[in-house]
This record gives structure tokens, C-alpha cells and sequence, in this order.
């Protein structure tokens, strides 16, 4: 999906968002009917349509489940989505028994150097404590300002370098006019917003059959191999809409408090994919999966043995998805990226910052890269098995962050963006028991009419689940 930069003629409205995503898709013109969609940007102060991307992306994933409920056999049903609350979905807010756990490391966030800005993503120990000794300090005694003072001592794109070389995430900051000229820029400028490729041959699956009021992909089983948000929002919305989603963790990797948020109705198991046992309880899931999906760097899993070709061969007929930061191609396809880098990398820190006449640089109000990922990629999902269904094959979904971030450019820009004060997010809460205390979290904000979306399961932690199917 192209489209020219839209700054001047401002934001594309959510309807017509929604369509170029089915266009896309190949998805049937006449099932858009079936939506209705409220509000308008800017809901949250921004000058980028932040509404638009998490609502039509939002309603792109119901939309194509239900319409894969109904290559099943089931009427098609109305599905509801408001901006302003799919807007606060995309915040992530959560409570555990009271806590608010914090968001971010306290070395994570925007520091000066010597010729600009640089990011650091410190959430995870090793990532901080590697930063750190780059830095020349020393992790048990260092403090944020010294962090601030020693990166005075470097240019920005200097330390970025050095930062992907040792496996950190740092980047430096930039505008769009020089993203849009660095050679990953170009790279994910001539790719589409995602691609659905066949990769092999299978007869068409039969699926469960579903009754009147089913959820409309219950029956359907889905490998969830993901830990930061994009991925696990996506398990986590095809277990709202109805299948069995099996969150697979390595149980030597550390994980983030929105765990507990994010694996709302899934299954969590532990598997070590080092061990020749692990690999065997992973293709033994596989035989009776439908989906995979998977978070690794591009060509993490081939060697291990399920990459998507592999994987399609151990299990004609699945549906895989592969996310990455930058996309599969160019030279930074193999760095590690989130949402905070990836904004700041691509021009949006600076952009949003200008548009609020601000001198430095301003992040986006919510992580919109990884939710709107996150709802494609059950969106693709959704859309490859009915393709699937139709006229069989094993089809590879790819997405990435910063071809996200590229189409919420294109959705351009909102005019007084940062008028609005920021909505009150208590009506839209819920609370909910879970295997890491009593969960309040946004609940869903599509509205399905015959069959409301829901989770069936609490969120539980990794490991909780033994390796196989219900």
C-alpha cells in the first residue's frame, strides 16, 4: 500500500485506511459493509493519525477473521470499533494487584551527544548493562547522568554503529529526510506494508466446523513464538477471536511486565529449542498447528530447524509470520529493534517534536509501531487462511516495524493534533484474575454483534502450560 506524503492535505479518515488494508489483502469488497467505524483524530495529542492506524488496523483483524468465520459457514457479522478506545488499547496500560508496573528502565530514553541524539533501549538488564560498559561505566555503580555525561563523548550514528556490532539497541536520531536517504530507508521504501507469499503446495484444510454464535476462528491452533508487543499483541487478538494460542517462551530469556497483559487467553509453555527435546515438543505442536508465528531477527530459526520453509514442509498448509524491526531486506535486516528505536530512527522523534515546537525530540503518545503490527499481523493472519482454505498452499506472512512506520506516514498528518487533551481511560478498563494477581487492563475495544470477542483464558506465566494441546 503507496501512497504520497500527506502532510499538507492532512489525514487520511479511518474508512478509507481500512479499505487500502483490504485492497491489499484481496480480502472481499463487500464484507467493508459490515463495519462501522466512530471518532475521529486526533484523539490523543499527536500530529500523526495514532487514532486512524490503531482503529483501521484494529478493524482490519476482526474484520478478516469474522470473514473467515463465514468461508467456514457462518453468516457475516457487524463489527464496531471506536477511535478513542482503540487508541487507549494501544497505550498498554495495566495494573497488577494495584502496581502499575514502570514502562521503561531508567536508562532507556533519549540522551545528547556530541553531534545529536542517540536512543537506548535498557529494559532488559543485558541490553543496559552492555550500553553501559560501551559507555565506559560500570553497570553496579553507574547513574543516568553519568550515562548523559559519557554519551557527550560520541556522534550519534558513531555510537549506533558500535551499539549493533556488540548485539545492543541503540540508535541514533534522525529525520525523515534522512531515513528516507540511508539505504534501510530505501530498502523498506520499495516494500509493500506487508506481503502474503504462497511457499507451497497443500490441499485446502478443513477446519473445524463452527456454530452460529462461535467464535469465528475457534478451532484453530496457533504456535506464538514472540516476546515485545507486536507479536504478542497478535496471539493475543486471535485468542480473543476464538483460537488456541500457544505462547512458546525459551526459558532462558528474560521477559517484560506486559507479559501479563499481552497473554490474555493464551496457553504458556516453556521450550528450549537448544536441546533436541525442545525441538521435538515444538514440531509435535506443529503437527496440529495452523498458524506460526515467530519474532526472531530474519534467519534466526532456520538453523534451528523452522524456518518457514522447513516448517511448511514438516506441516503442509500453515499459515507462518515473521516479524523483524527493519524489514528482511537491506543492510540492517539482521539488528534488533522496538518501537521507541524504530521511531526514532525513521524521523518520527523529530517530526513530532517540530510539529510541537518543541527543541527536542518527542516521542509518539502511544507505541503505535508495535499495535498496529501487532493487529496486521492477525490481520495477515486471518487473511492467509482463508486464501488458505480457498486454495490451499502454505503461505509466509512478513511485516515489520518500519514498514509500519512508513504507512502511518502515509496516512499523513493531523492539523491541531496537540489541541486535544489526553481521554480518560477509567470507562474502558476491566478486571480480570490472572497467574500474576488481579489484571486490570484496557479491555478489547472491537464489538463483534453475534459473537463478542473475549478471552476464554487468563493470562498465566511462561511455562505454566505443559506443551501440548488442550
Amino acid at each position: 500500500m503507496a501512497a504520497p506524503d500527506r502532510h499538507a492535505a492532512g489525514a487520511l479518515e479511518a474508512r478509507a485506511v481500512l479499505q487500502g488494508l483490504w485492497q491489499a489483502a484481496q480480502l472481499p469488497p463487500d464484507a467493508l459493509g459490515q463495519v462501522q467505524l466512530s471518532g475521529a483524530d486526533p484523539v490523543l495529542p499527536s500530529s500523526f493519525a495514532v487514532g486512524a492506524a490503531a482503529q483501521a488496523t484494529m478493524a482490519a483483524a476482526a474484520l478478516a477473521a469474522c470473514e473467515l468465520g463465514h468461508a467456514r459457514g457462518v453468516a457475516r457479522q457487524q463489527v464496531s470499533v471506536d477511535m478513542r478506545q482503540a487508541a487507549l488499547e494501544c497505550v498498554g496500560w495495566f495494573s497488577l494487584d494495584g502496581r502499575v508496573p514502570a514502562k521503561w528502565d531508567p536508562f532507556s530514553g533519549l540522551y545528547r551527544s556530541r553531534d545529536g541524539w542517540v536512543r537506548i533501549h535498557a529494559n532488559f538488564a543485558h541490553h543496559r548493562d552492555g550500553a553501559l560498559r560501551l559507555l565506559g561505566l560500570n553497570p553496579s555503580t553507574a547513574q543516568r547522568g553519568d550515562a548523559e555525561h559519557a554519551m557527550l563523548g560520541w556522534r550519534a550514528e558513531d555510537f549506533e554503529d558500535a551499539a549493533a556490532q556488540a548485539g545492543l539497541v541503540a540508535t541514533a536520531l534522525r529525520s525523515f529526510e534522512q531515513w528516507d536517504a540511508h539505504p534501510q530507508g530505501q530498502a523498506v521504501a520499495a516494500q509493500p506494508l506487508f506481503t502474503l507469499e504462497r511457499i507451497g503446495e497443500a490441499a485446502p484444510r478443513a477446519l473445524p466446523a463452527l456454530g452460529a454464535d462461535s467464535l469465528p476462528l475457534s478451532g484453530l491452533r496457533v504456535l506464538d513464538l514472540t516476546r515485545i508487543l507486536a507479536g504478542p499483541v497478535c496471539g493475543r487478538t486471535l485468542a480473543g477471536y476464538g483460537a488456541d494460542v500457544m505462547l512458546v517462551n525459551a526459558p532462558q530469556l528474560p521477559n517484560i511486565e506486559s507479559i501479563a497483559d499481552t497473554s490474555r487467553g493464551k496457553l504458556s509453555t516453556h521450550i528450549d529449542l537448544r536441546t533436541p527435546q525442545g525441538c521435538a515438543d515444538l514440531a509435535r505442536l506443529l503437527e496440529e498447528a495452523h498458524v506460526f508465528v515467530q519474532g526472531y531477527r530474519p534467519g534466526g530459526l532456520d538453523a534451528l530447524g523452522f524456518g518457514p520453509q522447513a516448517v511448511a514442509a514438516l506441516r503442509p498448509g500453515i499459515v507462518y509470520v515473521s516479524l523483524s524491526a527493519y524489514g528482511e531486506q537491506g543492510p540492517w535486516r539482521a539488528r534488533r529493534g522496538f518501537d521507541s528505536l524504530v521511531q526514532t530512527a525513521t524521523g518520527f522523534n523529530l517530526a513530532e517534536a517540530q510539529a510541537a515546537g518543541m527543541a527536542e525530540p518527542r516521542a509518539l503518545p502511544i507505541q503505535i509501531l508495535d499495535y498496529a503490527t501487532g493487529y496486521l499481523m492477525a490481520f495477515a493472519v486471518a487473511a492467509a487462511l482463508r486464501r488458505q482454505r480457498l486454495e490451499g498452499g502454505s503461505w509466509h506472512a512478513r511485516l515489520s516495524l518500519a514498514q509500519t512506520g512508513r504507512w502511518i506516514r502515509e496516512l499523513g498528518r493531523v492539523e491541531h493534533g496537540f489541541a486535544v487533551a489526553w481521554p480518560e481511560a477509567a470507562p474502558y478498563l476491566e478486571t480480570s484474575a490472572s497467574g500474576f494477581g488481579e489484571l486490570v487492563a484496557t479491555r478489547h475495544s472491537v464489538v463483534l454483534s453475534r459473537s463478542p470477542a473475549r478471552w476464554l483464558r487468563p493470562s498465566m506465566p511462561p511455562g505454566t502450560h505443559a506443551p501440548a494441546w488442550p
